[in-house]
């Protein structure tokens, strides 16, 4: 698959089935991750992998109304970051997470970005005091987002060249 059939096929899925990830693939998945450019090789990125599903279940009340497929996921990444190491970890993390994202699709896994940075818990907390609790993270790290992991219970169509919003280009000028 090219790069852009990967891309045009690659959709958000929030439900899975239950078929268990191969460790094979988990281990990809995270290598792509880290082969992500960072600002200046400073790699400001802690990943955190969940594969038990109590964990899951209790990861899944971390969003607002925005992570209950943790609950049905084989698999969550969270992506924290050390904002000591560089002042555009934020970036960082993000190409990351994109990386990740895309080699779960090119893999046959669903996956879905769940943002983590600046939102709340359903129990009023914020999603990162609440994932730092649940995971025992430390304090000096802060967290990006979480990626949800699984086999897709669905297959959406992809996107097609066509329908791409090509008024968001602009050329030479705005």
């Amino acid at each position: 698959m090219d790069l852009l059939n990967l891309l045009l096929s690659r959709r958000s899925i929030r439900r899975y089935t239950e078929s268990p990830i191969p460790q094979r693939a988990l281990e990809t998945i995270l290598a792509a991750g880290l082969l992500s450019p960072s600002s200046r090789g400073r790699r400001p990125w802690e990943f955190v992998v969940v594969q038990n599903p109590k964990t899951l279940e209790a990861l899944s009340h971390c969003r607002q109304g925005s992570a209950a497929m943790l609950a049905g996921a084989k698999a969550a990444i969270l992506v924290f970051a050390d904002p000591e190491k560089t002042d555009v970890w934020t970036e960082d993390c993000a190409i990351a997470m994109s990386n990740m994202h895309l080699m779960a699709h090119h893999l046959g896994l669903g996956s879905c970005w769940i943002q983590g940075r600046l939102r709340q818990a359903e129990d009023g907390t914020s999603t990162e005091a609440f994932c730092r609790a649940l995971l025992s993270v430390p304090a000096r790290y802060t967290l990006e987002a979480i990626l949800s992991l699984g086999f897709p219970a669905i297959q959406p169509e992809p996107h097609s060249l066509e329908d791409l919003p090509r008024e968001k280009i602009h050329w030479d000028t705005f």
